[in-house]
């Protein structure tokens, strides 16, 4: 199944403050997350942007967080995105097929979001190198998890490209710039 940069929308779940420095291999994470999201941008694929209790986990880093304008930026207490009735009118609202889904920690927020949007009719897509947890197993185990429930695994290069389809546009001169 090829996704479709126009029936794609992307989460990005809680990538906190107070969450982030304890992840397993963090600094390989920020650096994809940011390649990830601003070669979303460049195809002009809408995002959401998840803070799990900002009162308690802080607000979203700082590299990932200039990325955003406030508007993109929506709480939550539920450990799914998707239990939150403003994150499921949002996604209703984009009218999108495809869900490119990155962040924290894949165990517990990311595995339910993205079980939730397969019960829902969604595909999610979840970027392995732009999704973590404090363990590795853990990490692991949820992507296992959520391959065999339906979920689409791939990495942040491939989805950037397979979304660009062609070589010769300014827009794949602008994602092989930006992977390089």
């Amino acid at each position: 199944m090829r996704i479709i940069k126009e029936k794609t929308a992307g989460i990005i779940i809680d990538i906190q403050e107070r969450l982030y420095p304890h992840m397993y291999e963090k600094e390989t994470l920020s650096s994809a997350l940011v390649t990830l999201i601003l070669g979303l941008q460049l195809m002009d694929i809408p995002m959401l942007v998840s803070q799990q209790y900002t009162r308690g986990l802080g607000n979203t880093i700082e590299p990932i967080r200039e990325l955003f304008d406030e508007s993109s930026f929506l709480e939550k207490t539920a450990f799914s995105c998707y239990d939150e009735p403003s994150f499921k009118d949002a996604f209703a609202g984009l009218g999108k097929k495809f869900i490119i889904v990155a962040g924290i920690e894949t165990h517990v927020c990311v595995l339910q979001t993205a079980l939730d949007l397969l019960e829902d009719g969604y595909i999610p897509v979840i970027i392995e190198d732009c999704v973590s947890s404090r363990r590795e197993h853990d990490k692991t185990i949820a992507i296992a998890r959520m391959r065999s429930e339906g979920a689409v695994v791939t990495t942040c290069e491939s989805i950037l490209f397979e979304l660009c389809r062609c070589a010769g546009t300014d827009e794949f001169r602008n994602i092989s710039r930006l992977v390089k």
